[in-house]
């Protein structure tokens, strides 16, 4: 009986070794297998900044060899500040970046692997661990407006403004991408145009007229808008090289009150030319005009800018006539945007305050609504705490409308529209903001793929 006893203890050892040994492995599989998955995925996190990082980087030199040599030595950069050194004690290779060409992009392929110990609990291997990853970019061909708030509002912030909107044209190719620069106040200035069939732009002249922009005037954002749009559907559809990606970026301090327009005068012949009328931001007044299309803050001057402008005109338009021909400024053909109308604000033609308030802005949210309808993408960008403040007739938020504009995904529910192109908007608190909100829009406009 005894030998049957110690017989009986040493299996019941024997099988508890069993059992541990065996849970030692399967603990030991389980969480080498976790390990890997957390390698694995910081690997796609380091090549997804890697590829992000060379797809920036290819707007770097005038040549293909050097746009590529620029391309994969920032994806080195990236991937080796996204993947520390012995990360959970790994080692990771990125292997060779490749980037290829072709008519209308350019293809970043990035991929790398890390190799794990094989031994990594108990002293048990688990098999080699060499998780891997391949990520793609598209860095697609670009024809894009961008669209610059000259108000005087932004007279304090005019360095960083400046140097802000020049760093955003560095993050795009000289060579292959489209850009054309067009600023507003009053009314609104192409200072560089897109190139109507040759790709690249001026990026030297464009930082040029950056460098000299002077800031004074109202927020005619209408104006702004309409010539944006104008310009990068200058690029003919013909055209075998009009860009897939079409985006229009646009940059302000506050909300529209100002927009162009042909009056209907009391006395015919009164004025028989196009200006910007505009308000205050107050909340009341009467609105004032008239200024310049195509100037920053340069009044017509004689009949069109009385001092009394709501005693000389008998009603606004009924639809935006800006630039008409000056013989047909109503023509039934022209009418694309509203300005008597229930929504999503209301008004209507009697010259007043809150009509013209209110028609600035239902203006440049329909514009860049049809904008979207085209295909186009839009971005916005806000400066300042006034974007945080109700303002004009009906103590709106000016961010709203940039919101709207961009169709981001925190727009107001009123123009929120999923089926359409989805921009971004960003708000940069202070002047110290600006370059980063500038590379965030950046970087969401090379991550756009169809």
């Amino acid at each position: 009986m005894r030998f049957y006893k110690h017989t009986q203890r040493g299996g019941i050892t024997l099988m508890v070794v069993l059992s541990l040994t065996t849970l030692l492995a399967v603990v030991a599989l389980a969480f080498s297998a976790g390990l890997s998955y957390m390698v694995r995925s910081k690997l796609n996190a380091a090549t997804d900044a890697a590829g992000l990082a060379a797809a920036r980087a290819i707007s770097n030199g005038t040549t293909q060899v050097e746009q590529t040599a620029n391309a994969k030595a920032a994806a080195q950069r990236f991937f080796n500040a996204n993947f520390p050194a012995n990360y959970l004690m790994s080692t990771a290779t990125l292997n060779d970046v490749g980037v290829s060409f072709s008519a209308s992009e350019v293809t970043v392929t990035v991929s790398a692997s890390a190799s794990l110990p094989t031994a990594l609990f108990g002293g048990f291997s688990t098999g080699v661990l060499a998780p891997s990853v391949l990520t793609e970019t598209k860095r697609k061909d670009l024809d894009m407006i961008v669209v610059m708030d000259t108000s005087g509002s932004l007279a304090g912030s005019a360095a960083n403004v400046r140097s802000s909107a020049v760093t955003f044209l560095n993050q795009f190719n000289v060579t292959r991408d489209r850009v054309g620069l067009v600023h507003f106040a009053f009314g609104s200035i192409v200072d560089d145009a897109i190139r109507p069939i040759a790709r690249g732009f001026d990026r030297a002249s464009m930082t040029t007229h950056i460098k000299a922009y002077s800031f004074s005037g109202s927020t005619a954002s209408a104006e702004g808008m309409y010539t944006a749009r104008d310009q990068i559907n200058s690029v003919p559809t013909a055209n075998l090289n009009r860009s897939n990606l079409r985006v229009i970026v646009f940059f302000s301090d506050g909300a529209p009150n100002s927009f162009g327009a042909y009056l209907n005068w009391k006395t015919a012949g009164t004025c028989t030319q196009a200006g910007t009328i505009y308000t205050d931001d107050d909340g009341s007044g009467t609105p004032a005009g008239l200024y310049k299309l195509d100037q920053q803050y340069d009044d017509i001057g004689g009949n069109c800018t009385p001092s009394d402008l709501p005693s000389k005109v008998t009603s606004l338009p009924d639809w935006y006539n800006a630039h008409n021909p000056t013989l047909t400024p109503n023509d039934p053909a022209l009418r694309e945007y509203p300005v008597v109308t229930t929504t999503p604000r209301v008004v209507t033609n009697t010259l007043t305050y809150a009509n013209v308030n209110r028609a600035a802005r239902n203006l440049v949210e329909a514009m860049a609504s049809k904008s979207r309808d085209e295909g186009i993408y839009i971005f916005t960008l806000g400066l300042g705490s006034s974007l945080k403040i109700g303002t004009g007739v009906d103590g709106e938020k000016g961010e709203d409308t940039l919101k709207c504009m961009a169709n981001s995904v925190d727009a107001p529910a009123r123009c929120y529209n999923a089926a359409k192109p989805v921009g971004v908007y960003c708000y940069a608190a202070t002047q110290a903001d600006l370059t980063p909100c500038f590379s965030k829009l950046a970087s969401a406009i090379l991550r756009i793929s169809k």
